[in-house]
C-alpha cells in the first residue's frame, strides 16, 4: 500500500494523533512505535517521507536512520525533544533531511513536510521520465530477463521494473553466488548487515523479488525455496 507518511515515534499518541491530523489534510499517513514495526512496515508498503523520532524505547531513531539509508531513499524528518547541537549534527550526517524540534507546531511541520513532499516526488517523476542510459551494464538473470547494474532495474519483456535498494543487493548476491543454497543467515549477514533484522524480513523481500521476477510467483522457477534451509538461484537458460 502507498503511503505519504510514515510517523516513527515511541510515544503512541504523539504518533496516532499526528497520523490522524495529517489524515484530515489529505496527507496519508501511518504510524507504528517501534524500531522493529518500522523495518516491517516498509517491507510491506511504499512511503514517500518518514517522521522519525530519536528516541524508540530501548532502540535509536540514529540506528534506524543509518538501517533505512542502505534500502530506501525517501526523506527523512526527524521530530525531537534533544535539542543540542550534537544530535541535529547526526542527524544530518547519517542522512536527515530536516530536524524539528518538540513541543512542534502541527501548521507548522504540515507545512514542511508538503514542502518535502513536492520535491521528493517531483524528483521521481524526473527520474521516471528520463531516458535510459545505453552504456548500463545489464547481467542476464534468465532468458530475456535482466539486471541494469547502472540503474537498478529489471529488463523484463521491455519493460523496466525499478528495484528497492536491498531487493537489488538481495539479486545481485543470488547472481554472485549461482547454483548456492543461500541462508537465511547468510543473507542477514552480507546483505542485511543489521542485528535487529529477523528471518521475516527475508522472507518478506523475497517474495516482492518473486513479484517482480517470476511469471508465477507462487510457483517461482528463478527463487526456488530449498525447505528448512533456505533459498538457490539456478545458471542461466
Amino acid at each position: 500500500m502507498d503511503y505519504k507518511c510514515l510517523m516513527i515515534d515511541d510515544d503512541e499518541i504523539i504518533a496516532e494523533n499526528t497520523a490522524e491530523y495529517f489524515n484530515a489534510f489529505d496527507i496519508k499517513t501511518a504510524y507504528v512505535t517501534s524500531y522493529e514495526n518500522a523495518v516491517d512496515f516498509l517491507a510491506e508498503n511504499t512511503v514517500s517521507l518518514l517522521l522519525l523520532d530519536i528516541n524508540l524505547g530501548d532502540k535509536s531513531g540514529f540506528e534506524l536512520c543509518k538501517s533505512i539509508r542502505s534500502e530506501y531513499n525517501m526523506p527523512i524528518l526527524f521530530i525531537s525533544a534533544r535539542t543540542s547541537d550534537d544530535d541535529l549534527l547526526m542527524a544530518f550526517n547519517i542522512g536527515g533531511d530536516d530536524y524539528i524540534k518538540k513541543p512542534f507546531k502541527m501548521n507548522i511541520l504540515i507545512a514542511k513536510v508538503r514542502a518535502i513532499l513536492n520535491r521528493y516526488e517531483s524528483t521521481q517523476s524526473a527520474v521516471k521520465e528520463s531516458p535510459k542510459t545505453t552504456s548500463s551494464r545489464k547481467i542476464q538473470i534468465i532468458g530475456g530477463l535482466f539486471l541494469d547494474t547502472q540503474s537498478h532495474c529489471i529488463s523484463k519483456n521491455g519493460e523496466q521494473i525499478t528495484l528497492k535498494a536491498l531487493e537489488y543487493k538481495m539479486l545481485f548476491y543470488f547472481l554472485e553466488h549461482r547454483g548456492k543454497v543461500i541462508t537465511k543467515d547468510e543473507f542477514l549477514q552480507n546483505v542485511w548487515k543489521d542485528e535487529c533484522v529477523g528471518e521475516g524480513t527475508v522472507a518478506v523481500h523475497i517474495r516482492h523479488l518473486r513479484e517482480k521476477l517470476e511469471a508465477d510467483p507462487n510457483e517461482p522457477e528463478i527463487i526456488k525455496t530449498v525447505w528448512g534451509v533456505g533459498y538457490i538461484m539456478g545458471e542461466t537458460s
